[in-house]
């Protein structure tokens, strides 16, 4: 005969799976909030920088190489990262979100202000002529053009990741 007025005890399974921690909601709700913004404004922003170095035909590829393979994987990750808050995969899989969010949104601001400098140096030696290690960079004012902006959607980027990252470090906080 069972006890009345005695808890049952824990059970091993009850203590392995426990809820996964998240302050974000998901579904549609997640693009009202804050990082829900800064996560669509890194998509536009970051596929613009990715449209734009490509457009101008990569006349650096050892600068703009990096450039391109950062603004690319970001974006396939913050698209990936959307759609698992959107679809609300973030609800069945048991891990710290907030951790998650932000250790992605550190690589991410590390990784695109390297791009952004980059860019930058690419774009401010457009026309470059050095004799002595036969380093040529001649830009036409086209490329010159595709760059600046590209280097100021990079500058935006950056920022954009860095409040995601300053948003996940509050709610990660220990």
């Amino acid at each position: 005969m069972a006890e009345t007025g005695v808890p049952p005890g824990s059970t091993p399974a009850a203590l392995a799976y426990s809820a996964p921690t998240l302050n974000l909601p998901t579904g549609i709700d997640v693009l009202r909030t804050y990082t829900g913004a800064f996560i669509s404004l890194e998509l536009i922003f970051g596929g613009l920088v990715w449209i734009l170095v490509a457009a101008s035909n990569v006349p650096v590829p050892i600068m703009q190489g990096w450039v391109m393979f950062v603004s690319v994987t970001a974006f396939l990750c913050s698209l990936l990262y959307l759609c698992i808050f959107l679809l609300g995969i973030a609800n069945r899989i048991n891990t710290n979100w907030n951790f998650i969010d932000f250790a992605y949104h550190f690589f991410a601001f590390v990784f695109y202000f390297g791009a952004f400098v980059l860019e930058a140096a690419t774009t401010s030696l457009g026309n470059l002529s050095a004799k002595q290690n036969n380093t040529i960079t001649n830009l036409t004012l086209h490329q010159i053009g595709l760059n600046v902006a590209a280097t100021i959607f990079a500058f935006a980027v950056t920022l954009c990741y860095g409040c995601s990252m300053v948003l996940g470090f509050r709610r990660w906080k220990p």
